[in-house]
């Protein structure tokens, strides 16, 4: 998936909607598997395009009822399976990311 944005082309950009209603633009970083379900690792990107420097944001994908190909992404509320899957994120990309605990 690609947006224009700005004059700028951004790989990998999904927009979600927050509680409020609101566009957020998130980069899609990763797709990790953990106990047969698959969570996405994304980072919040601002209006100019740029990464914020920041937290990653880690959502389970659930497909949707229907037979469309769409997926949702719902918040995880178990601490453990964020961190277990925080942990595999980070270990795949230790050598691309500067990780502050």
């Amino acid at each position: 998936m690609e947006e224009n944005f700005d004059g700028e082309e951004l790989d990998n950009i999904i927009v979600l909607n927050d509680e409020e209603g609101n566009e957020v633009r998130f980069e899609f970083l990763d797709l990790i598997e953990l106990d047969n379900e698959e969570y996405v690792v994304l980072l919040p990107v601002t209006a100019e395009g740029e990464e914020e420097e920041g937290e990653v944001v880690i959502l389970k994908v659930e497909d949707t009822d229907d037979d469309s190909d769409e997926e949702t992404y719902v918040s995880i509320e178990d601490e453990e399976t964020l961190n277990k899957v925080f942990e595999i994120f980070k270990e795949k990309f230790k050598d691309d990311f500067d990780f502050v605990d």
